[in-house]
């Protein structure tokens, strides 16, 4: 298979790579003679001539061939080659033009070299991207460059660095790349992958109408409480027998967004939600594996093979096409003068902004903004509640001692709510390092220089992809006691009370952090505080926990079966 994708991508090369390293390529072809010929020179300038356009070689992929063709027709009229030397000639002209264009810049972040064509793409493991990227540093330096494919980018590690480029160099990398793949599902819309004036205009929407419907206050509380009653009669149905918890978590969690943003919430038995959570889930999956960084790397190619790649663009779509109903139904009863959820305002918003130039609402967007909302606020807080069973299945000891916290100040007699969270530093502790350790979201989501900028010394240029390695952050042993190990001190002092630590970043930092983290605290305090305060988890007889990951969008655990066992 690797060898269909490296003789294709050589084709495919011609068509996408930039006129510089072409020209002059070409420009020394037109220089030579072969056997002294002089109307082999002048019939290959003439092809050359027709080749060149303005200065600027002809994009087309069918062009590009067509005239490597005539070149090398033209070149085997007066030369006796046969199909090897063709091929080789071909090989080498091809890897010539791609190190000539492809060469590091003088001032560029260093890096390991690449094969020609696919750069580094084998150079870090697809499957564990983020430990590659982390142990490269060591290198390299915190700040270093990858080629993935034909497309440039700077992998930054370490707090310090992080911060430089996030937070004070903000602006400068305050957009989103325009990888093929994302792109050819969402269309650059919405509020994760969009970038400009369309993404300032729909996060501080999405912000200000999620506020208004709870966001961060206590009136979202009671949503949140009532659907862990919903989830916790689920699980007592197990009387408990070992399960796999992955789909109760996810509907539990996604409904909280439903609530939001449809105006109800589905049962968890409802067909089509079950479909559309099983779709959502194995989409992401798809969209952090090695086919996704192949499609954005060769998309000419990608777009026309069969292969994961294209079962996760479709799910993708089905999943918007869920979306899409939902909202064909709320316009049927929309009152403008009477707003139930998220959708109602953004029919508000794209009737107010009618007419206006300067306006990016739109259903379309809407569409992209419900799915990016899923995303923010759903998948990372179920991806980690399921991480927090597996770590309370391990190490019981802390398990009991966060039970024995939260009796105590609790009790078993009413909910809790987030003004408990000063009383329960362990508790609070005991989430924070599952975050730490969990580490959902490896390397962040990347971004893109808008401008020419210096990070770590460095010259990077406008267009660069920049990839945050949160991993390099979370797993620092400057930062972290014992970074590998899980351990709750992270977050206490000598007193025993919970202390914040800068390093912890598992929602990253700077003008693009998760749009759904203060929702994501939120659910993953009172959840968590709830699970502890009514069941006991274990693993079924005679087997371990496994701790190893599965890596997609997101690090999820692998599929496991627990016993949930109710206390009272």
């Amino acid at each position: 298979m690797y060898l269909l994708l490296w003789l294709g991508s050589l084709s495919c090369f011609i068509g996408l790579t930039y006129r510089r390293s072409y020209r002059g390529v070409l420009g020394r072809l037109s220089d030579c003679e072969v056997h002294r010929s002089n109307g082999c020179k002048a019939r290959l300038n003439q092809v050359l001539s027709t080749t060149v356009f303005e200065g600027e070689i002809v994009p087309s992929y069918s062009d590009c061939i067509y005239r490597m063709d005539s070149i090398i027709s033209v070149i085997g009229t007066y030369v006796s080659w046969d199909l090897k030397s063709l091929l080789l000639f071909t090989a080498v002209f091809i890897i010539t033009a791609d190190y000539i264009k492809n060469r590091r810049p003088a001032g560029y972040p260093p890096g390991p070299r690449g094969l020609p064509i696919m750069g580094n793409l084998f150079t870090i493991d697809q499957n564990r991207a983020h430990e590659s990227m982390t142990q490269l540093a060591e290198t390299y330096g915190n700040v270093y460059s990858l080629r993935m494919g034909q497309e440039w980018m700077v992998v930054l590690n370490g707090f310090d660095i992080l911060k430089e480029a996030l937070v004070t160099q903000g602006d400068s990398l305050a957009d989103r790349p325009d990888l093929p793949f994302q792109t050819d599902i969402a269309h650059g819309l919405g509020v994760i992958t969009s970038s400009g004036n369309l993404w300032k205009q729909q996060r501080r929407f999405a912000l200000s109408t999620l506020r208004q419907f709870g966001f961060g206050k206590k009136s979202l509380e009671s949503v949140i409480l009532d659907e862990f009653t919903y989830c916790a009669k689920n699980i007592r149905s197990y009387k408990g027998k070992p399960f796999n918890p992955h789909l109760i978590l996810n509907n539990a969690v996604s409904n909280i967004i439903c609530s939001l943003v449809f105006g109800h919430r589905f049962e968890y038995g409802e067909e089509k939600f079950i479909k559309m959570m099983q779709l959502f889930d194995k989409a992401l999956q798809i969209e952090g594996s090695v086919w996704a960084q192949l499609y954005n790397s060769f998309p000419v190619l990608m777009r026309r093979l069969p292969g994961p790649h294209q079962t996760g663009k479709q799910m993708w779509n089905e999943v918007l096409d869920f979306i899409r109903v939902e909202l064909n139904e709320h316009k049927k009863t929309w009152d403008p003068s009477e707003t139930r959820d998220y959708i109602d305002c953004y029919l508000s918003e794209i009737q107010m902004n009618k007419g206006q130039d300067n306006s990016t609402f739109d259903e379309e967007n809407l569409v992209i903004c419900v799915l990016d909302l899923f995303v923010a606020g759903s998948e990372t807080t179920s991806t980690t509640l399921r991480w927090a069973f597996l770590y309370m299945a391990k190490y019981p000891e802390i398990q009991e001692k966060v039970q024995a916290e939260i009796d105590r100040e609790i009790g078993e007699s009413r909910q809790p709510s987030m003004e408990d969270r000063a009383n329960l530093p362990y508790t609070d502790a005991v989430i924070h390092e599952i975050q730490r350790i969990s580490n959902i979201a490896p390397l962040s989501v990347p971004h893109v220089t808008n401008r020419d900028v210096e990070l770590g010394g460095y010259a990077v240029p406008k267009g660069v992809i920049v990839i945050a390695n949160l991993t390099s952050v979370l797993f620092d042993k400057k930062e972290w006691e014992t970074p590998h190990t899980f351990n709750p001190n992270h977050f206490l002092n000598e007193e025993g009370k919970f202390v914040k630590r800068a390093a912890f970043l598992p929602f990253s930092l700077g003008k693009r952090v998760c749009l759904g983290e203060s929702l994501a605290k939120m659910e993953l305090f009172l959840f968590f505080t709830s699970f502890m305060q009514h069941f006991t988890f274990s693993m079924p007889a005679g087997v371990k926990p496994d701790m190893d990951y599965r890596f997609g969008l997101t690090l999820t655990p692998k599929n496991y079966e627990i016993c949930i066992t109710p206390r009272h």
